[in-house]
This record gives structure tokens, C-alpha cells and sequence, in this order.
């Protein structure tokens, strides 16, 4: 499927999510919720999503759902795209916003951001990758994790395309010119 078929204008929805107990979370960069962004037809694989964050450089991707505990990633940003059904998802820790992902959104996940699926729908199916097709770390918010992990955090490279627009797009204004409308 061509990239232009799959890919629309998305509404974004931007949340700066400061520390939350053992979560460091990223008071820095925003928690970026693309609505809308794929428009993926019932012939489409989840390889048409892999294909888009690949061409903007998010590979080591892989196809499941979202854990359903508190996690996050010190080393790297995620992005993940919804390919079927929908879940609420809370991101930041136990007292996190809590965001209702549908089929075609895509979530941008800044490096530290706590996640867990709280619930969903049979098929939730998301496709995540990282960018530079990093090696992601598991964090779970134990104390004995940090102070590493905010040294880490501190040190991963913003990306240099936005996953799904890839030399536009959303991430360059709201993590690189500091201009989210709803943060």
C-alpha cells in the first residue's frame, strides 16, 4: 500500500508528564498522541505501519499489545502505532493520564514515560519500534533503578524524522521548537 494512502492528518494530543513516584517520566519532552494518523484498510497488514516507521527510521519492531503493568524505557523513545481494536492506556504511572487509543492512532512514547494497558478490546493489536532501531530496556519504577536510568534518559538522542510524517510532522514542533497547542 502506498504511504500516501496510509498516512492522514492526524489531531494531536500532547501531555508533558512530570515524575510520578518511582517513574521518572519526561518532564521535557511531551507525550504526543497522534488521532487518527493511519487509515488502515481491512486489507492491510501490520506490516504497512512497520513499513512507514521504517521509512522514517523506527525499526527493531515488533506486533502484540501493550503489558498490562506499569513499564518504560530508559534508553529510547517508542512509537506505536494502533492496528486493530482500541484499549485505554495510562501513561505516567498510577496517577497518569489515561488515553483511549483507537485503531489508527499513533502514540509517541518520550524515553522514561511510564505505560500500561488498563484494558481492551479482544483484537488490540499495536506495532512499536524504536528509533535507530534501538534496544529497548525494561523499567518498572523500582528505586533501586534510578538514579541510572535518569542518567540514561538524559543521554537518548531526539530522532531525526517524526515517525509517521517523517521531515515534518508534529515531533519536530512539540519535542524541538517547544510548540504543542495542548501540553
Amino acid at each position: 500500500m502506498d504511504k500516501e494512502k496510509l498516512v492522514q492528518e492526524a489531531y494531536l494530543v500532547a501531555h508533558k508528564i512530570e515524575e510520578n513516584g518511582g517513574f521518572p517520566n519526561n518532564p521535557n519532552l511531551p507525550l504526543m498522541i497522534y488521532k487518527g494518523a493511519l487509515l488502515i484498510h481491512p486489507d492491510e497488514t501490520e506490516e504497512a505501519i512497520k513499513r512507514i516507521f521504517a521509512q522514517n527510521g523506527y525499526t527493531n519492531a515488533w506486533v502484540d499489545g501493550i503489558f498490562d503493568y506499569h513499564h518504560y524505557h530508559s534508553n529510547t523513545h517508542e512509537v506505536m502505532g494502533v492496528y486493530c481494536g482500541k484499549a485505554d492506556v495510562q501513561f505516567g504511572g498510577e496517577h497518569g493520564v489515561c488515553i483511549e487509543l483507537d485503531k489508527g492512532d499513533v502514540v509517541v512514547v518520550p524515553a522514561g514515560v511510564a505505560h500500561k494497558k488498563l484494558n481492551s478490546s479482544e483484537d488490540f493489536t499495536v506495532v512499536g519500534a524504536y528509533p535507530y532501531g534501538a534496544d529497548y530496556d525494561m523499567k518498572y519504577g523500582k528505586p533501586e533503578e534510578r538514579p541510572e536510568a535518569d542518567e540514561a534518559i538524559a543521554k537518548v538522542k531526539n530522532p531525526d524524522n517524526d515517525p509517521v510524517y517523517g521531515s515534518k510532522g508534529h515531533l519536530f514542533e512539540c519535542w524541538y521548537k517547544q510548540n504543542c497547542e495542548n501540553v
